[in-house]
């Protein structure tokens, strides 16, 4: 049962970010800068073809491999602790691949990630949902790994 609650939550996940993509391609233009939540976050539809912060521009065979390779760690790792009591060490997982498949799926068919949330309060590189799940997952993984070290598990 926590193997089907864990894929249908990560399929729910990755058609968030496929749909919150979906979205701003259709309604805004590119670059173009629109007012979500005044004063906190608008949304900037770009194009990114590097990595985070844009580093590493037009290098579509690293992402792929790299991609792949963080994929089958992280899906390996949730296999082997799917039946873990760790909720946190799951939910990382969980985020962690929701996020690199997002990503990855936008950069198979468009040959770039669409980013489109900045955040008006601070000067932030503009980032999508799949960006947020990733960040989120590695920072829980952290802290789920960090308090099984220290719990001795």
């Amino acid at each position: 049962m926590r193997k089907i609650v864990l894929a249908v939550t990560a399929l729910f996940l990755v058609a968030l970010d496929q749909l919150s993509k979906f979205l701003v391609v259709k309604y805004i233009h590119l670059g173009a800068i629109v007012d979500f939540i005044p004063n906190l976050v608008s949304l900037t539809y770009l194009r990114n073809t590097g990595a985070a912060f844009s580093i590493l521009e037009n290098q579509q065979w690293l992402f792929t491999v790299t991609t792949l390779l963080v994929l089958g760690a992280a899906l390996y790792y949730l296999i082997k602790r799917i039946q873990s009591d760790n909720f946190w060490l799951l939910v990382s997982l969980l985020l962690i691949i929701s996020g690199g498949l997002g990503n990855f799926i936008d950069r198979l068919r468009l040959g770039y990630v669409v980013d489109m949330i900045h955040l008006d309060f601070v000067d932030f590189a503009i980032f999508n949902v799949a960006d947020s799940y990733l960040s989120i997952g590695v920072a829980l993984l952290i802290i789920a790994l960090w308090k099984e070290e220290k719990n001795g598990n």
